[in-house]
């Protein structure tokens, strides 16, 4: 089961509203795909969050826009900053990458972002929204957000 940005922020808007800003603190973040042979590649890269979608955008021919060509499956994690406060917690978003070669779209996305071109676009679908921070100096907190079932708290001390 997926969703796309806009049906997570509905169901967990509090949280959608922390994981915007975290990604929103900084311009690069992380990107987990998977290579030909399965092993992981990781590359940094830029996200939007625009008309209830969370977008990668990619250079042409990339390694990471191939890989997601073969195997849509990502993880994302959020740049945690500067030293080791990280203020909002560390977040990470798992899912699936879609290419979207509609014209339309990526024209809109052009006027919204002006990115270099040409570029690949992926739009996302969602399987997992996990959010991890300390509360208070004394837990650990994780929360995790899966498609169609409540969010899950753990604290662990």
């Amino acid at each position: 089961m997926t969703a796309n940005w806009a049906a997570f922020a509905a169901a967990e808007p509090d949280l959608a509203g922390t994981v915007e800003k975290r990604f929103g603190a900084f311009t690069h973040h992380i990107l987990a795909t998977l290579r030909k042979d399965g092993s992981p590649r990781t590359s940094g890269l830029e996200v939007r969050f625009l008309n209830g979608e969370l977008w990668l955008g990619m250079m042409p021919d990339s390694l990471k826009a191939l890989d997601l060509r073969r195997d849509p499956r990502f993880a994302l994690q959020a740049n945690p900053g500067a030293g080791t406060g990280m203020g909002g917690g560390d977040v990470r978003i798992s899912g699936r990458a879609i290419e979207v070669d509609d014209l339309e779209t990526k024209a809109r996305y052009v006027e919204e972002v002006e990115p270099p071109e040409p570029f690949h676009l992926f739009r996302t679908e969602l399987t997992e929204v996990v959010r991890t921070y300390v509360k208070d100096d004394t837990y650990l907190v994780v929360q995790v957000w899966t498609p169609g079932a409540p969010l899950r708290t753990i604290k662990r001390t």
